[in-house]
């Protein structure tokens, strides 16, 4: 196992991030910014408290759980479904869907699917830590903490304090 980003890289990340999605949609106020479920969610709270810090103007994080909408319910074990939390209406908003990990697109698609059900966004966007690379469908990140090409058999473990109780981190445990 190696640590590949550790709490500081994290930090920084998020604050890139952060004033990406604040370049490219200049009023905030018609951004809504939702976390997927587990890390995502965490992850999106960050990104609105620093959104929060430098517009001056509260951002309010939402959750989106996509567990009814993917595609390989028949082929995992069954999980609780966790709570979708949507603070603004989204119709007409620009939407940034936060998670922590990107590799296959799947958990995205479902994503836009779950949102699709919500309403009618102006645009969508995506904000992940983590971009692994091994696309099965045509889904690509606005923006990414880190680029990190890994082998199919490797797993990206991603550790943030308020939910695993662990200083934060991005792991990569297997065959290096």
């Amino acid at each position: 196992m190696s640590i590949v980003m550790d709490a500081t890289d994290i930090s920084r990340a998020l604050t890139r991030i952060t004033h990406e999605i604040l370049e490219k949609n200049r009023d905030a106020e018609q951004v809504v910014i939702l976390g997927i479920p587990t890390r995502g969610v965490e992850l999106a709270q960050r990104i609105a408290a620093k959104m929060t810090e430098v517009e001056g103007t509260t951002i309010m994080p939402g959750a989106l759980d996509v567990t009814m909408y993917r595609d390989d319910l028949r082929l995992r074990a069954p999980r609780a479904l966790e709570p979708t939390n949507v603070p603004e209406d989204i119709d007409g908003r620009t939407v940034v869907l936060v998670d922590d990990v990107l590799m296959s697109g799947r958990t995205i698609r479902a994503a836009l699917d779950a949102l699709s059900e919500l309403g009618r966004p102006k645009a969508v966007q995506l904000a992940v830590l983590v971009d692994r690379g091994h696309r099965e469908l045509p889904i690509r990140a606005d923006f990414v903490g880190k680029n990190l090409p890994t082998a199919k058999t490797e797993k990206v473990q991603v550790r943030l304090a308020e939910f695993d109780g662990t200083e934060d981190s991005v792991q990569i445990e297997g065959d290096r």
